[in-house]
C-alpha cells in the first residue's frame, strides 16, 4: 500500500470508530444513537467486513473489557495494550458514550444497564446486510474461534454454528478452536456444509508427512472488477495451547516464509489488493506485518482485542493495516479501500458495536437461533443461583467469573491450590442476574474440559506458572501464544513480567506460608491438553462447579478476587487498578 504522508494523516485522523464525533448521540434514545452509529458514508471500491472470536454466541449478552492488557518493551503504551481513558483517548471516542462502553470497562454496570446487551447473530445479521447493501460486493471474513464456548455449539459439534454463520452470509474464514473438533469434523464441515459457499483458508496448516497444504492457503475474490486475495493464517501454536491429538496429523507455526511466498503467488496471478484473515494474536499481527511486505491489511484475531483504530506497520515494501474486531460477535470491521492504477491508494476503517437495541433482529437469522436453541431451552435457563457481583472473565492475570471457577474446585475438590486455563472467552453477568446453566457453559465448554485434582511439588508449581507467564509477556511477539496469565486459587504470589524466564514468579505462599520447591501439594484443574486426560474418568468441570453452585443457597457472593502483586512496570497505560 502506497500513501503520501498527507495522505497517511488524514486517514489515520478518519479512523475512528464510526467516523464522526458521536457527541450529539451520547444523550441520544436507542433508535437516534443507532442513526449515528452505524450510518456508515462509502467509501471507495473495494470493501471487507471483519468479525472475530464470536465463539459461538448466538445471543445478545453482556462482556465486559479489561482493565489489565499490560504492554511491555516496544509495546508498552502502544495499541493493543491501552485501557480504559487511554484507549479512549487514541480513539477519540468521549466517556460516557455507547462506544466508550463497548470499548473498555468504564462504569461498566452502569452503562450496561444503559446501553444494554451486545452481540447476537440476529443483530449482527441485520448489520452485515447493512453494510453489503451500501457496499455492493462486500466480503464477510471471519477470523475464526466461531465454533466453540458454548452449550450448543458443543452439543450440537458445531453445527448451529456452521448453519449461522451460512446464512449470515460468511464469505472466507480461518480458524482455531474449530480445530478442538478434531480433524475429522472439520475436514467434514469444510468439504461438505461449506462446499461452494465459504472459503476455509490456512496458508500454515500442513500435513506432518509430507507438508502438503491441509487447506486453501488463499482466495482471489473478484470485487467490483478488482481481483483481491485473501489469505489464511490459522492460530500458529493450536498443537500447543490445545491437545496435540486432536490435530495430530497437521503441523501448524507463524510461517512467515511460506507467507511471503503466497503474497508473491496471489500477486502474481493479478491480485490488486491482498488482505490477510488471522488470528496470530495483534501482537504477532504487528511483526508480522513488518516482516512480510505486499500485505494491505491484516484483519486480526485470537486476543480479543476491540481496535477501533488501525495500527499502520511499515516494512520494505510500503505499509499495511493491522486491525482487531473483538469477540463474542460484539463488533463488525469495515474496511474500505480506493483501488487505482491496480494499487490501493486510500482506505477508512471503522470498527461498529453491535449494540442489541440498537439494532431489529433479522428475522431470518432470528428464526433459525429459536431453532437451535428449541431443544435445550429448559436445560439451558435452568437457574443455579443469582449473582451479587459482577461475573466476568477478562484481564490479564483474572477475573471474577474465573475466580467462581476456583473458588468451587477448591472447595468440591478439596484441593490447596486451584489453575483456571488464561482462555480470554466468556460472557458476563451483571449483580442480581441469575446464573444459569447457559453461563456456566459459556465459561467451561471445550472438548476437553475434564476436571482434574493431581500432586505437584513447590518447584512445579513454579514451573507452570514462569511457563504461562512467559507466554503472555515475552517480549518477542512470536513466543507468546495470545492467552491470559493461568487464574489461581488458593496461591498468592508476585510476578515481575520485565525478568527474564525463570525469574518472573516469586513469593508464592500458601496461608502466608512460603512455598516449599520439594514440597507437594493437593492441585486442582480443569482442561488439560495430556491425551491420558481423556480415558482417566474424570468428571467435566461444568459438573463440579454446579455441585458448588446448588449448595449456595441460590445465593453467590460477590467473589474476592485473588490477584499477584504486580512489580516493575506500573505505572503503565494497559493497567488500571480497582
Amino acid at each position: 500500500m502506497n500513501l503520501s504522508k498527507r495522505e497517511f494523516m488524514q486517514v489515520l485522523g478518519a479512523g475512528t470508530m464510526a467516523g464522526l464525533g458521536m457527541g450529539t448521540y451520547a444523550e441520544a434514545d436507542a433508535a437516534t444513537a443507532a442513526q449515528g452509529l452505524y450510518d456508515i458514508p462509502k467509501f471507495g471500491n473495494v470493501s471487507f467486513l471483519h468479525m472475530t472470536d464470536c465463539h459461538a454466541q448466538l445471543k445478545p449478552i453482556y462482556f465486559r473489557e479489561p482493565n489489565v492488557n499490560l504492554g511491555i518493551g516496544s509495546m508498552k503504551g502502544n495499541l493493543p495494550h491501552l485501557v480504559g481513558e487511554h484507549l479512549l483517548k487514541v480513539a477519540k471516542v468521549r466517556p460516557g458514550t455507547a462506544e466508550a462502553h463497548a470499548l473498555t470497562y468504564l462504569d461498566f454496570e452502569k452503562a450496561a444497564k444503559r446501553y444494554g446487551k451486545v452481540g447476537g447473530f440476529a443483530h449482527l445479521a441485520t448489520l452485515v446486510k447493512r453494510m453489503k447493501a451500501s457496499r455492493p460486493g462486500a466480503l464477510l471474513l471471519d477470523g475464526g474461534d466461531t465454533w466453540q464456548g458454548s452449550a450448543t455449539s458443543l452439543w450440537t459439534n458445531a453445527q448451529d454454528m456452521v448453519d449461522a454463520c451460512k446464512l449470515l452470509g460468511v464469505d472466507v474464514m480461518t480458524g482455531h478452536w474449530e480445530f478442538t473438533y478434531g480433524m475429522e469434523r472439520v475436514k467434514e464441515i469444510v468439504e461438505k456444509d461449506f462446499a461452494g459457499k465459504i472459503d476455509f483458508v490456512a496458508q500454515n496448516v500442513k500435513t506432518n508427512d509430507f507438508g502438503d497444504q491441509v487447506f486453501k492457503p488463499y482466495v482471489i475474490r473478484e470485487i467490483n472488477g478488482v481481483p483481491c486475495a485473501i489469505i489464511g493464517q490459522a492460530f500458529p501454536y493450536t498443537p500447543i495451547a490445545n491437545p496435540r491429538y486432536m490435530v495430530a496429523d497437521w503441523a501448524f507455526g507463524i510461517q512467515d516464509e511460506n507467507m511471503q511466498a503466497m503474497v508473491n503467488e496471489a500477486r502474481g496471478k493479478g491480485a490488486q489488493v491482498v488482505v490477510v484473515i488471522s488470528h496470530n494474536g495483534m501482537d504477532v499481527d504487528l511483526k508480522m506485518a513488518s516482516r512480510v511486505s505486499g500485505i494491505d491489511a491484516i484483519m486480526g484475531g485470537h486476543t480479543h482485542d476491540g481496535m477501533p483504530v488501525a495500527s499502520i506497520v511499515s516494512n520494505k515494501g510500503g505499509k499495511t493495516i493491522v486491525t482487531n474486531a473483538g469477540s463474542n460477535s460484539k463488533f463488525l470491521g469495515v474496511l474500505d479501500f480506493e483501488v487505482k492504477d491496480k494499487k490501493v491508494t486510500d482506505f477508512r476503517y471503522k470498527l461498529l458495536p453491535v449494540f442489541s437495541n440498537m439494532l431489529p433482529a433479522d428475522r431470518e437469522m432470528d428464526a433459525l437461533i429459536n431453532k437451535i436453541r428449541s431443544p435445550y431451552e429448559s436445560k439451558l435457563n435452568e437457574v443455579l443461583g443469582v449473582t451479587e457481583g459482577t461475573l466476568y472473565r477478562r484481564g490479564n492475570f483474572n477475573g471474577t467469573g474465573d475466580q467462581l471457577l476456583l473458588d468451587a474446585l477448591l472447595d468440591v475438590q478439596g484441593a490447596d491450590i486451584a489453575f483456571s486455563p488464561g482462555f480470554r472467552w466468556g460472557t458476563s453477568l451483571l449483580p442480581g442476574q441469575a446464573l444459569t446453566r447457559e453461563w456456566l457453559m459459556d465459561m467451561t465448554a471445550t472438548t476437553y474440559s475434564y476436571a482434574t485434582v493431581s500432586q505437584m511439588s513447590g518447584a512445579t508449581i513454579k514451573t507452570v506458572l514462569e511457563d504461562v507467564c512467559d507466554n503472555l509477556f515475552n517480549p518477542d511477539p512470536y513466543y507468546q501464544q495470545g492467552g491470559d496469565m493461568v487464574r489461581v486459587g488458593g496461591l498468592s504470589y508476585s510476578c515481575n513480567p520485565l525478568e527474564s524466564m525463570g525469574k518472573r514468579i516469586y513469593d508464592m505462599r500458601l496461608n502466608g506460608k512460603l512455598i516449599e520447591a520439594d514440597k507437594s501439594y493437593k492441585v486442582a484443574g480443569w482442561a488439560p491438553v495430556a491425551e491420558e486426560a481423556r480415558n482417566a474418568g474424570n468428571k467435566q468441570v461444568w459438573d463440579v462447579v454446579e455441585t458448588w453452585l446448588k449448595a449456595r443457597g441460590g445465593k453467590i457472593s460477590a467473589r474476592k478476587l485473588n490477584m499477584p502483586k504486580v512489580d516493575g512496570v506500573l505505572p503503565n497505560p494497559g493497567y488500571a487498578a480497582l
